[in-house]
């Protein structure tokens, strides 16, 4: 898909705070005019902002997506046939095209049973943009430091998961008077500090960046704001459900509210928060991962963890701007510049020479989430019914109109 006229966009707020003038021309952001023919496009006041970048989606369901505003997702290696083989990697890459793109995450290990290394390079050279371990870490700490070791080689950040399987095997809930009353198996919160925590020592001994791709507990937060003052290459990211939601969703088993990591105290929630002010989390991402009702309409122990957030990503960020936590701007990086940089891609932010990407929003347009209705192939969220506002109007691909 190739843009063939030049787009003016008019009447815009820039979510950069720069002054409005933008054109897209050949796929890529100007500042200049070109000449001849201009297609102008009438923002009627609303933002103008980069598409977003979802980083650690486990499948990628186009119409909600599109609906959400994302026009690249970062997909896990977590697949029926786990992203560890250069083929299964240039097929992802592909899947999307022209109007979303997928940018597959290469398996760490082979088969992700954190065991032997799996062929990264090669994958890297058929589209991998970085490196995970999956649902899970890798539990050996000499596999992991190979893994960090090899990514530092090729320039690759790995992304892994952060709870101590030691302490969370067979868990579905958090250490607490929820999980208590209803019986649940659990896990206490330090799982995920600790986690954090051997793989830090990593870093730090190897010099390689990493990504935490979900942190929700005060501690884990305390041991990365740490780690970014000594001037480690780490990052982390977090989903609106760790945001919005404590542990007491779970209440009734609501099987929607079984996540993983699973959902924390409130005091962990407000921390939550506390870290994205700050600037300690770095990436805001959906965690899309559509179940079905034969996932989900079970016993809460044996029902999967997901759940399906393409759609709601960008409404309920929102509400971190209503609720002066961060602004516009922040939001954003959030959601599209900081997870364009830790991917190495050409996008996330309006800078002129950027792709393309964009989204206009009306951050005040009401709506109502319905889990029945929603355009992934699952509507598996826990925020059925939750009226919200802000959604996106129009998306462009590298400058071409695909809503």
């Amino acid at each position: 898909m190739r843009q063939t006229v030049p787009l003016h966009f008019t009447n815009i707020r820039r979510i950069d705070g720069e002054p409005a003038e933008i054109y897209a021309v050949n796929g890529r952001l100007t500042a200049t005019r070109p000449d001849g023919e201009v297609e102008s496009i009438d923002g009627r006041g609303q933002w103008l902002a980069p598409g977003i970048i979802d980083l650690g989606v486990f499948a990628t369901d186009k119409p909600a997506f599109h609906f959400g505003g994302i026009t690249r997702a970062a997909l896990m290696p977590d697949q029926s046939r786990p992203l560890d083989d250069p083929g299964l990697i240039e097929r992802a890459a592909k899947a999307g095209k022209p109007d979303l793109w997928v940018h597959p995450l290469a398996a760490a290990t082979r088969g992700l049973e954190g065991k032997e290394l799996a062929e990264v390079g090669r994958m890297q050279a058929s589209g991998a943009r970085a490196i995970a371990t999956g649902r899970s870490r890798i539990a050996d700490s000499g596999t992991m430091l190979r893994v960090l070791t090899y990514a530092k080689a090729l320039s690759l950040t790995v992304i892994t998961h952060a709870e101590d399987e030691g302490l969370t095997h067979n868990a579905v809930a958090t250490d607490g008077e929820t999980a208590t009353r209803l019986g649940l198996a659990s896990a206490p919160a330090i799982a995920e500090a600790m986690a954090v925590a051997r793989d830090l020592a990593l870093v730090e001994e190897s010099g390689a960046p990493l990504h935490f791709r979900q942190v929700t507990t005060a501690k884990a937060l305390n041991l990365i704001r740490a780690a970014k003052a000594r001037g480690l290459p780490v990052t982390c990211g977090i989903t609106p459900a760790h945001l919005f939601l404590s542990d007491r969703e779970v209440t009734d088993f609501r099987t929607f509210a079984r996540l993983q990591p699973p959902l924390r105290h409130e005091q962990d929630r407000q921390a939550c928060l506390a870290a994205i002010a700050d600037g300690t989390i770095d990436v805001i991402a959906s965690g899309h991962d559509p179940r079905g009702p034969e996932d989900k309409r079970l016993p809460f122990a044996d029902a999967a963890p997901g759940m399906a957030g393409a759609e709601t990503l960008l409404a309920l960020s929102l509400n971190l701007v209503r609720d002066g936590h961060i602004d516009h701007q922040r939001l954003f990086a959030l959601l599209a510049a900081n997870p364009a940089r830790i991917l190495g891609v050409e996008a996330g932010t309006l800078q002129v020479g950027q792709e393309a990407d964009l989204i206009l929003v009306d951050d005040g347009a009401p709506w109502k989430v319905d889990s029945d209705k929603m355009a992934a192939t699952a509507g598996n969220t826990p925020f059925d019914g939750l009226p919200v506002q802000g959604r996106v109007t129009a998306m462009w691909k590298g400058g071409q109109r695909v809503r």
